[in-house]
């Protein structure tokens, strides 16, 4: 990458930037952008005393190329906490010239520096390039696992 390439986390000052990452990456997946009320929560929880999530953006010569979204779960047959990777994004002008990599490589780090015992994450079926960034780093895909979700009104139909 012959670029400059910085990560910064996300303050108050840039949060507009991750805000806009994020819409991309609604756009890219064909899915609706976070609403107004639901940007007005993601702002709370980012910056929370005990925030939700993380988040960090990518730089490449001073504009905002991606972002990361992460927090932490635990395994308990493992004994450690999880770094759970919700977004990864890159603008797709800004594809295959490192940035995923650098984005990918500072979780990887934190990870680390944290005493994580793996890092985990979801990737759609159709993204192959995704996929593939994936499979080149030396992910493991969990066979016989399935993804599963309750929506809000669906939690609340069981309460």
């Amino acid at each position: 990458m012959n670029n400059s390439f910085t990560i910064e986390k996300v303050t108050p000052d840039n949060f507009d930037k991750l805000i806009g990452l994020i819409v991309a990456l609604a756009e890219f997946e064909k899915l609706d952008p976070p609403d107004l009320e639901a940007r007005v929560r993601l702002r709370k929880d980012c910056f929370a005393e005990n925030p939700r999530f993380e988040s960090y953006l990518g730089f490449m010569d001073g504009i905002a190329v991606g972002y990361v979204i992460i927090f932490e779960t635990y395994s308990s047959f493992l004994a450690k906490p999880t770094l759970y990777l919700e977004d990864l994004f890159v603008l797709p002008e800004y594809r295959k010239q490192g940035a995923g990599y650098q984005l990918f490589r500072f979780l990887a780090q934190l990870a680390v520096e944290r005493g994580n015992g793996r890092m985990e994450w979801q990737v759609l079926d159709w993204n192959k390039n995704a996929i593939n960034f994936y499979n080149q780093l030396g992910a493991s895909h969990l066979k016989g696992w399935y993804p599963y979700r309750l929506s809000e009104n669906e939690l609340k139909n069981i309460v």
